[in-house]
């Protein structure tokens, strides 16, 4: 069975707080899905309701085929991280690793496996509590993404607290799980690090599906087809390229912003023309303006320059 993370009106109600509202979405195999949204989106409650920590008000969301308490070995479906601190600070890498193991059915080997995979072996019988500032996310993070050969990978703001060369890791490790034909499904408040590694988004905004779309259709929409143009003909290039929904402004002179059209079609244009050109450059949104766009009305506590 392809592995998949499905939502059908997924709704979760806290007292008179809707947290979910309705959510429909599909995870896929085979790409990295960001999860994305501003805080008190939902985001948290919906990977809790994946997992079967909470219990839905409405609708249902199946992991693989099955609801995650419904899997035999819930650890070979699924490897989550949603809890930061969920390692006990008085046990080792090596002892956290194998207790999870032994509990579902994991071979020992495998945790060596992974303590070697993740580059822990000089302190993987250390106690958590011990480790450096950087140590700590690392043993989290790296062994919860690899443990197992789990067919989906959940995690929650996996970034965090990790150095460049950490964050690298994840990010390579995450692309390397899609690549393998597994579901990857995490979240973020890290845009740039969400550009460099998600395929696909699913935006949620006060518990409901804002987007859901491929992160360069995304970003492509927020872009809104907008084109520098550098050409000594600037201004008869102006007279050609010009249209209803075109929009045309000189920046300086021989300088254009071109809006409404592509730089292949500007291209095309020049060239029946005969107009040189210096410059073509299509203008794209960065994740985290295409987000705060998107997102603007649905900030739960917004700062005064919002």
């Amino acid at each position: 069975m392809t592995a998949l993370i499905e939502a059908q009106g997924l709704t979760k109600d806290y007292g008179d707080k809707r947290a979910v509202d309705g959510l429909t979405f599909t995870v896929q195999p085979g790409v990295v899905t960001g999860f994305l949204g501003p805080n008190g989106s939902g985001k948290s409650t919906t990977m809790r309701l994946i997992l079967g920590l909470d219990g839905a008000t409405a609708g249902d969301v199946t992991v693989n085929g099955k609801h995650y308490r419904d899997h035999a070995a819930p650890l070979h479906e699924v490897g989550a991280l949603l809890e930061a601190r969920s390692v006990h600070t008085g046990r080792s890498a090596f002892n956290h690793l194998l207790a999870l193991a032994q509990t579902h059915g994991i071979p020992r080997r495998r945790v060596d496996e992974l303590i070697d995979l993740v580059g822990l072996s000089e302190v993987a019988k250390k106690r958590a509590g011990q480790f450096s500032l950087g140590h700590g996310p690392t043993a989290r993070d790296r062994s919860r993404v690899a443990r197992g050969s789990a067919k989906s990978v959940m995690l929650d703001e996996p970034v965090n607290g990790l150095d460049p060369e950490g964050i690298h890791w994840i990010r390579h490790l995450l692309k390397n799980l899609a690549s393998e034909g597994r579901t990857v499904f995490v979240s973020s408040h890290l845009m740039s690090e969400m550009a460099l590694t998600a395929d696909h988004l699913i935006v949620v905004g006060r518990g409901r599906l804002i987007a859901d779309t491929t992160t360069q259709e995304f970003l492509q929409q927020a872009s809104g087809n907008v084109v520098i143009v550098r050409s000594p003909q600037a201004e008869e290039l102006r007279g050609h390229v010009m249209g209803p929904d075109v929009t045309v402004v000189a920046l300086e002179p021989g300088l254009l912003e071109v809006q409404g059209l592509t730089a292949q079609q500007i291209g095309e244009t020049a060239a029946r023309h005969g107009v040189v050109l210096h410059e073509l450059t299509p203008q794209q949104a960065s994740l985290e303006e295409a987000f705060m766009d998107l997102t603007r009305d649905d900030v739960e506590f917004k700062t005064a320059a919002a």
